[in-house]
């Protein structure tokens, strides 16, 4: 039967990166392992194709053979006598070994710290400026007493017997040959027989620390910091992981932002939207006026050009716009509500020529009216 296309077995396009090939190959191995599938010979063949496809899609010069001949470039190269057992444990290795947080560091294996999360909440001004904040966080950090060995002063760890002191042991099963975190010592490679009295043989413990962030200007909601070996300490020597900052913003009581660009709403009176008139508004940067032309209507928006965000990742500075509403007065006198009534008389005996929209509307309800025969 004819070898099925690679990028096929994995669901993948040709365009795939390294990355998305490992991600393919993690999730068909899990799901065919015949360790999780046992007497499934359906099962069993898909994972063996799954193999093969990696294995040949995760070396570059394969790949590229494979990209350039199919198959056919893959026969050339392909040597003999291969333990297809040795070449399972490598590749589940590679692939696994970091679903677990583990690896190999002088012949045991080692786990890196895992990274942390921070939310960090800042005004408007703060985040289009830059700011220098200080964060409080408890997290697993080296024991000092031991420095992270997890042994008592005056001890050592020894090593472990059931697995030899590399942290895992290799187990046949069938056809196939798989390394797993030895059981014994927890893939730490030794036995701690006198544990440390401040981390009780865990090598870390938990320490409140202040950290100083400097936040770039031009962040926004769910931009992410990362402080590179401020996570938590890793274990058998691993490296720590990282810290990753996220921004939140907080809502801004006059303007709201979107992208580089802010807006807000600026009230006007009627007076100034009729006859016209130079609005003071609010910047970031201080004020600015805007002139508004006589019969303005409420909604219009004015733009003050380069008075937004300058994006984080660069780019042109973005824009405010500024949109009128105008407001109706409250609270009139006596004498107030008199001239207004005057100026309603005299606006209605052209009602067309002042106000334009509500006659337009008015005639609009008239002919629908007409139209159902009301």
């Amino acid at each position: 039967m004819a070898k099925r296309d690679y990028y096929q077995v994995l669901e993948l396009e040709c365009t795939a990166t390294d990355a998305d090939i490992k991600k393919a190959y993690r999730r068909l191995a899990m799901k065919h392992h015949p360790d999780r599938n046992s007497g499934d010979a359906t099962s069993e063949e898909s994972f063996k194709e799954a193999k093969e496809a990696y294995e040949a899609l995760s070396d570059p010069q394969k790949r590229a053979a494979y990209d350039q001949f199919g198959h056919a470039g893959l026969e050339q190269g392909r040597g003999h006598g291969v333990d297809p057992g040795e070449v399972f444990g490598d590749i589940f290795g590679e692939v696994f070994g970091d679903i677990f947080g583990g690896g190999r560091r002088g012949g045991r294996q080692v786990f890196r710290g895992a990274d942390l999360r921070y939310e960090l909440e800042l005004e408007l001004e703060q985040a289009v400026f830059g700011h220098a904040a200080e964060i409080e966080l408890t997290t697993l950090a080296e024991c000092e007493t031991c420095a992270g060995s997890g042994a008592a002063k005056g001890s050592t760890p020894t090593r472990c017997t059931t697995c030899g002191g590399v942290g895992q042991v290799r187990m046949q099963q069938g056809f196939f040959a798989v390394q797993q975190t030895c059981p014994r010592c927890k893939g730490r490679g030794n036995i701690i027989e006198q544990p440390c009295d401040s981390c009780y043989g865990q090598g870390r413990v938990r320490r409140a620390r202040t950290l100083q962030v400097k936040v770039p200007a031009g962040v926004d909601s769910g931009d992410r910091i990362r402080l590179s070996g401020e996570g938590e300490a890793g274990r058998n020597g691993g490296p720590p992981g990282d810290l990753y900052v996220e921004v939140a913003v907080r809502k801004h009581e006059i303007f709201e932002r979107e992208g580089a660009d802010l807006s807000c709403e600026v009230p006007i009176a009627f007076t100034i939207a009729a006859l016209g008139g130079e609005v003071e508004v609010p910047t970031l940067g201080g004020h600015a006026a805007i002139k508004v032309p006589s019969e303005t209507q409420s909604g219009r928006v004015f733009r003050l050009k380069g008075q937004g965000v300058r994006p984080v990742r660069g780019g042109p500075t973005g824009d405010l716009f500024c949109r009128v509403v105008v407001e109706t007065p409250v609270n009139l006198s006596g004498e107030q509500k008199e001239l207004l009534k005057k100026l309603d008389s005299s606006l209605k005996k052209s009602p067309k020529q002042h106000n334009p929209r509500e006659a337009g509307w008015l005639d609009g309800v008239k002919k629908f009216f007409e139209s159902i025969g009301q």
